[in-house]
């Protein structure tokens, strides 16, 4: 298995993925190579929970033109996985701050 940090690059930070969380969804931005398989071990070992499945899509990356240039450019294309942890159990890097 590759190295973890290589595997789940970093966390999908956003209202909707707040709002799975709350349910046991965590979304994160994994490496284009990964599987399911490495996805949930690396998930399991890095955050110490116990993962029932994940569910994977590629992002394609929107079109953009440059008028000064005249070129099309596109953005980046990535692998996001939304994981699915058992019952009662959480990720701290997705809970909000309540003041």
């Amino acid at each position: 298995m590759k190295k973890i940090q290589s595997v789940i690059q970093k966390p999908i930070i956003s209202e909707k993925s707040f709002a799975e969380a709350g349910r046991g969804r965590y979304s994160f931005v994994v490496a284009r190579y990964a599987n399911k398989t490495q996805i949930k071990q690396a998930v399991e070992k890095m955050f110490g929970v116990t993962v029932v499945g994940v569910a994977t899509n590629i992002v394609k990356g929107s079109q953009m033109r440059y008028t000064k240039k005249g070129r099309n450019v596109q953005d980046l294309t990535y692998k996001k996985a939304r994981v699915q942890l058992a019952k009662d159990q959480k990720i701290d890097v997705f809970e909000e701050v309540k003041e």
